[in-house]
């Protein structure tokens, strides 16, 4: 603001002059431009925040097509590993002489199905200690192996057996349904045979973490009293009572040795009293499918051949797997040894399969190790 030469005070506003003798016009003019002040500024946060939305869109799409993609990639290799079993039970129906025919022996073997590399494990559930059918000294040795103490384990059996047993008389160191209600639980026992090995886990006495130790040595479909020590893992051949694990560890030697010169392999000795045949109809199968993108895929059934022309096999057990630490044995990756499975069985476990010839595998598989062209 200054004085002109003809005496008059002019203002300088921020778009041109105004002469303080005509106020109201100075007022309605800076009225004005604050209003367009004020409107930039709107304008400014509008923008701001259509970008922000636009910017969580782009966000949120982006985690829809990464959901997307990897939904497909597991799908892939869900179809993969399911491929793997259909294959692992043609095998089994190979005439039993036939070169490079896929036993049930717990060997890894690697499999190419499409862009999927596989890793299928077969074993004859003859391997595994029958929870219904096992001899008591066997089911003792089982416990002991895992570090209960000899009058825990009597009282676990006993507490097995009055679960599976009809009657309703208490085993010595066992336990009823009056046991149950003084623990506080609101079930009974079912006087009948376990139809899966996690019933196990409602037995009174029975702990989350010893389950998890024994899940992967013990089965329902062996039907047997003992074991077949020729698959058997290092863990199951430890449940045997009176072997040491220097006999252990020379028989599964032994046993390794007669596996690679392709001779027959022997029993256990040492354990001779507890050792059954192997069923040879009934066969756990473990296909892993892993995709280049990183996609995977575990599947694990329990398959048992029929002999019925028009119907050659059907799943016992069909859920889905999880990666476990391998256990001791043949070799380290004869069986489990971590926690057991836990997923729903899939409605596909009491249904009839087949293995289409369109879907017959082109490569063959090899043990593990063995890189398949």
């Amino acid at each position: 603001m200054w004085r002109t030469a003809g005496g008059a005070v002019r203002v300088e506003l921020q778009h041109g002059w105004c002469n303080p003798l005509r106020r109201q016009s100075c007022r309605h003019q800076s009225a004005q431009q604050g209003q367009r002040g004020i409107a930039l500024i709107i304008v400014l946060w509008v923008i701001t925040l259509l970008s922000l939305i636009a910017a969580s869109f782009v966000v949120v799409m982006r985690s829809d097509v990464r959901l997307v993609t990897n939904s497909i990639g597991r799908a892939k290799a869900e179809a993969a590993a399911n491929a793997g079993i259909q294959r692992a039970m043609f095998e089994l129906f190979k005439p039993i002489n036939t070169p490079d025919r896929w036993a049930a022996d717990g060997v890894p073997r690697e499999w190419g199905y499409q862009d999927a590399a596989l890793i299928i494990t077969m074993n004859d559930e003859a391997g595994k200690i029958d929870i219904n059918t096992a001899s008591e000294p066997l089911l003792r040795g089982l416990f002991q192996s895992q570090g209960m103490t000899p009058d825990d384990a009597v009282a676990m059996v006993d507490a097995m057996a009055d679960w599976r047993d009809t009657d309703s008389l208490k085993r010595l160191h066992g336990a009823e349904e009056a046991e149950y209600t003084a623990a506080g639980l609101k079930y009974k026992p079912a006087n009948a045979a376990f139809q899966a090995p996690e019933e196990l886990k409602l037995v009174l006495g029975m702990t989350p973490q010893l389950y998890d130790q024994i899940a992967p040595l013990i089965t329902i479909y062996a039907r047997q009293p003992g074991v077949y020590s020729q698959i058997a893992s290092r863990e199951v051949l430890r449940a045997i009572p009176n072997v040491t694990e220097e006999q252990i560890d020379a028989y599964i030697q032994l046993r390794e040795q007669a596996r690679q010169a392709k001779a027959a392999i022997p029993i256990f000795t040492a354990g001779a009293a507890y050792l059954s045949v192997g069923s040879g109809y009934i066969t756990r199968i473990r296909a892993e499918a892993k995709l280049p993108d990183g996609s995977s895929f575990i599947r694990e059934a329990v398959g048992r051949q029929l002999g019925n022309p028009k119907r050659f096999y059907a799943f016992l057990q069909w859920k889905e797997g999880r990666e476990q630490a391998a256990a001791g044995g043949i070799i380290s990756a004869l069986g489990p040894t971590s926690g057991s499975l836990s997923a729903k069985a899939s409605p596909l476990a009491t249904q009839q399969s087949s293995f289409p010839a369109a879907q017959q595998p082109s490569k063959q598989g090899t043990p593990l190790g063995t890189k398949v062209k």
